[in-house]
């Protein structure tokens, strides 16, 4: 089994900007009131496609609008 599966922009995206900000996962999960599990599984591509109102927590967390986090 190949480990190389490509993440969903979403879980790319979220990574990208919270590692830029320097907020770990657990950090995130607590600024958007979500649980860590969800953030982890976001970002392993494992839940590639959250709820919205996940989503809007996430963006609302990393000071970022959400369609910023769903482009390319």
């Amino acid at each position: 089994m190949s480990s190389t599966k490509k993440l969903p922009i979403i879980a790319t995206n979220i990574r990208k900007h919270r590692t830029e900000k320097g907020i770990s996962q657990d950090k995130l999960s607590k600024l958007a009131n979500v649980s860590f599990n969800t953030i982890t599984k976001i970002e392993a591509g494992d839940t590639p496609n959250p709820t919205i109102d996940t989503v809007k927590k996430i963006a609302e967390a990393l000071e970022m609008n959400i369609d910023s986090l769903m482009k390319e």
